[in-house]
């Protein structure tokens, strides 16, 4: 199975119209919102709309999406309200998914914000517990590795390792998103053949490769190690050429490929992403 290639789409002319905006931009697939990332009230998903999206999906013959969670939550938060209204709404995200057909929900889990880290890896743990607890949907939960600036959870394999490790074989958990930018600008070096083996080395030991389920797939302005959460062009940053090598690994070519980059250059993104692909 060779990837899929896609991009963030916009909602903003609803949600039904995703799955044909996702083509017009020559997607094979895509990930979307399903509300406001930035949090506030949802609009509930009609039958009319869950029903168009799904025909959609059908006229488009686009055969998988992803939905990426608000940018809101924070399951580390020693604030009980925050944290239950971000377990409330991944939740509500994995039953929405449910009915719109997604293969996955994906998440940043958040920020420790002065407490240690161990208590707050142990609420995310909690927290995930509690999001999964009784769930019988189709659609899966995915944690994204982050860039790790300031006291964001999850930029290392082994935070990540720790956070999902009491619901690693629960029902509705999927695994990991892999995001090139973050991981690169967390520390990970992977723009050599040798380089982007001995990581996924790592990666298996640590959280389990059966668990790398997807990827978005970016180039990055910051630098390795450099810790900044700030997407770039393919081949117009750090990375550069050198995200080649972490494609052509079988770990890669076996799971999707998600853009999140702007929109002034991303058909160039796809294309470009299409000719590596298809060069392997």
């Amino acid at each position: 199975m060779k990837p899929l290639i896609g991009a963030h789409i916009s909602i903003a002319e609803g949600i039904e119209k995703v799955p044909l905006l996702a083509l017009q931009e020559g997607c094979e697939t895509f990930q979307c919102f399903t509300r406001s990332p930035q949090g506030g009230s949802k609009q509930e998903l009609s039958d009319k709309q869950v029903g168009e999206f799904r025909d959609n999906m059908k006229n488009s013959s686009i055969e998988r999406f992803v939905i990426h969670a608000p940018y809101i939550i924070n399951l580390a938060s020693e604030m009980p309200r925050i944290r239950h209204s971000s377990i409330s709404i991944i939740r509500d995200e994995l039953e929405r998914g449910t009915k719109l057909g997604a293969d996955f929900v994906m998440f940043h889990p958040g920020s420790c914000r002065g407490q240690p880290r161990p208590d707050a890896i142990a609420s995310v743990q909690k927290s995930l517990e509690q999001i999964l607890d009784g769930y019988s949907g189709t659609t899966e939960l995915l944690v994204e590795i982050s860039a790790g600036a300031g006291e964001v959870l999850g930029a290392t394999f082994t935070e990540n390792a720790d956070m999902i490790s009491t619901v690693k074989s629960a029902r509705g958990f999927g695994g990991i998103c892999f995001d090139t930018c973050h991981a690169f600008a967390s520390g990970y070096d992977f723009r050599t053949a040798e380089k982007a083996q001995a990581m996924l080395e790592e990666f298996d030991r640590t959280i389990g490769l059966n668990l790398l389920k997807l990827s978005h797939v970016q180039d990055s302005k910051s630098d390795l190690g450099g810790k900044r959460d700030r997407h770039e062009h393919i081949g117009d940053g750090f990375i550069g050429d050198g995200l080649k090598a972490l494609l052509n690994t079988k770990e890669f070519r076996h799971i999707d490929w998600i853009l999140e980059t702007e929109s002034d250059k991303r058909d160039e993104d796809i294309k470009h992403l299409k000719y590596i692909r298809d060069s392997m």
